[in-house]
């Protein structure tokens, strides 16, 4: 029999922790690669009778708050049954003698995952509608949860969230950098001095946008699942409809690989996401300018940390070498956003 290299990937390992764990395990584990490394890699994995995902950081130029899983394993287990669909957390390994790194177990969902332009296209206009009315009525819900009565009041420190984003993002990019940009310490400056007040918290997801989410399988209209919570904190809810709107910046081609669903000239603008956002939840978007800035800032730094892992060699799968083209045009969108902000 051929044995298979996955990496980051121990299955005899895996097998014994799932056993320990009190999982049961019908036959040999089997392992497919879902995401190669851009986020953390994650794995489908089966047994004879069982199917699970697997999710670990990539195993090279780390920026360890956009790999916790330890946290979205926490945030998931919270959400269980809150009216935010998640999937079902199975276990936890924080012991990096298992498998080299942290790792999370949780149940397969089924359903669609509309990641790439081709996947949209095969959605009728209605199905489109359905599906983004769907993605920011989750999105409102999300930011309604109760987070203390959810277990989660200490799960952040969202006081000084947005400014502590700021920094943040300004340590990873000395972190990932690979090359010189003035107009990104610029961005961060004016981000810098440019700080609003926030909105009461609530849980922030990070990373919302479609294909972070599994959709029903039969009905777009309804989200199975929202995934990759390895960001999610608690903090200013603006965060998240911001990135939301600027992923649907065509540079977000470039930093996934391939030409992205959430890019599709089919969705609707940015600024009806936040119409949408704003008439769903009854909340105000105050100082919009600067939180897209902001927005732009932080995938600008992500990009730039998939440009290293690739120049190491530390990513896996294709799709990698254009990510480092996205951090100017991402940069700019930045200045021009915090400029208007400003005028």
């Amino acid at each position: 029999m051929t044995t298979v290299h996955h990496e980051g990937l121990d299955l005899p390992a895996l097998h014994r922790f799932l056993v320990d764990s009190g999982i049961a395990v019908d036959g040999e584990l089997r392992a497919h690669l879902i995401s190669g490394g851009k986020s953390n890699l994650t794995y489908g994995i089966v047994d004879d009778t069982s199917r699970w995902v697997l999710r670990r950081p990539p195993t090279a130029g780390l920026t360890p708050s956009a790999h916790d899983v330890a946290r979205e394993y926490r945030i998931t287990s919270a959400l269980v049954d809150s009216g935010v669909p998640v999937a079902r957390p199975v276990a936890l390994c924080e012991d990096d003698a298992v498998m080299g790194a942290p790792f999370t177990v949780v149940e397969h969902v089924e359903g669609r995952v509309v990641r790439s332009r081709s996947d949209l296209d095969a959605l009728s206009d209605d199905e489109i509608d359905a599906c983004i009315g769907e993605l920011v009525r989750v999105l409102g819900a999300l930011h309604d949860v109760d987070y203390v009565a959810a277990g989660l009041g200490g799960f952040g420190r969202p006081d000084g969230y947005v400014a502590r984003q700021v920094k943040l993002w300004a340590s990873q990019w000395e972190r990932v950098r690979t090359r010189e940009l003035p107009d990104l310490e610029r961005l961060h400056a004016r981000l810098a001095e440019s700080i609003p007040e926030s909105p009461a918290p609530t849980i922030v997801h990070g990373d919302y946008r479609i294909d972070n989410t599994i959709l029903d399988p039969t009905d777009t209209g309804r989200v199975a699942a929202v995934v990759d919570w390895e960001l999610s904190t608690l903090g200013d809810p603006n965060t998240d409809l911001a990135l939301m709107c600027v992923y649907r910046n065509a540079a977000l081609d470039d930093v996934l690989g391939f030409d992205a669903a959430w890019t599709s000239p089919r969705l609707p603008s940015a600024d009806d996401l936040v119409q949408r956002y704003a008439t769903v939840t009854g909340r105000d978007v105050p100082h919009r300018d600067f939180y897209l800035a902001l927005a732009n800032f932080k995938l600008a730094v992500i990009s730039e940390g998939i440009n290293h892992r690739w120049r190491v060699g530390a990513t896996v799968g294709d799709g990698f070498d254009k990510a480092a083209e996205a951090v100017p045009v991402l940069v700019a969108a930045g200045l021009a956003a915090i400029d208007g902000a400003a005028s």
